[in-house]
């Protein structure tokens, strides 16, 4: 893959099937395989000054980019897992502490920081915690691939911290 793009769309055709296998065994799920199988050829295409014949064949260097996106995946899929957990837990502590005055005010900064985010992010977290709708869900729903759905949440939950921590230390 010296740098023609049709080297790519022929390593493609010939080991796509192997990554996107690999992909699906560890993660279980096709659209994340999917989204590792187009991760892997993009860090293929782009680190392709550092593959070196001499040190093994081409499927082995991908296949080890294939692990370490893998890898990666799980991790993400953990960290959503737990920013999910901890959005459930202050869902309930805002449901316990709903007699009190104050959480009347924090769902109205929410919401107004919420109608401050792009329209992506806030369309997003919209479906994701209004809906009740898995990111999967949410990439059916607006036709977005998963991990663009994925980004979105993200940037998104990470701006509303910000914002929101910064009206706390305001307010203090």
């Amino acid at each position: 893959m010296a740098g023609d793009e049709r080297s790519l769309a022929v390593a493609y055709r010939r080991w796509g099937a192997l990554v996107h296998t690999l992909a699906w065994r560890s993660l279980g799920d096709t659209r994340e395989a999917e989204d590792v199988t187009q991760q892997v050829f993009l860090a293929a295409w782009r680190g392709r000054a550092g593959y070196r014949a001499d040190r093994g064949v081409f499927a082995g260097w991908l296949v080890g980019i294939t692990r370490r996106k893998i890898a990666d995946a799980l991790t993400a899929r953990a960290r959503r897992s737990d920013l999910v957990a901890a959005a459930g837990s202050a869902l309930a502590a805002a449901d316990h502490s709903a007699q009190h005055p104050e959480s009347v005010l924090d769902r109205v900064l929410l919401r107004h920081e919420l109608a401050r985010l792009p329209a992506p992010q806030r369309r997003v977290l919209h479906l994701a915690f209004y809906e009740d709708l898995t990111q999967t869900q949410i990439a059916q729903r607006t036709g977005w691939p998963l991990g663009t759905v994925k980004s979105h949440a993200r940037r998104g939950l990470h701006q509303l911290r910000s914002c929101l921590q910064q009206e706390v230390t305001a307010w203090r």
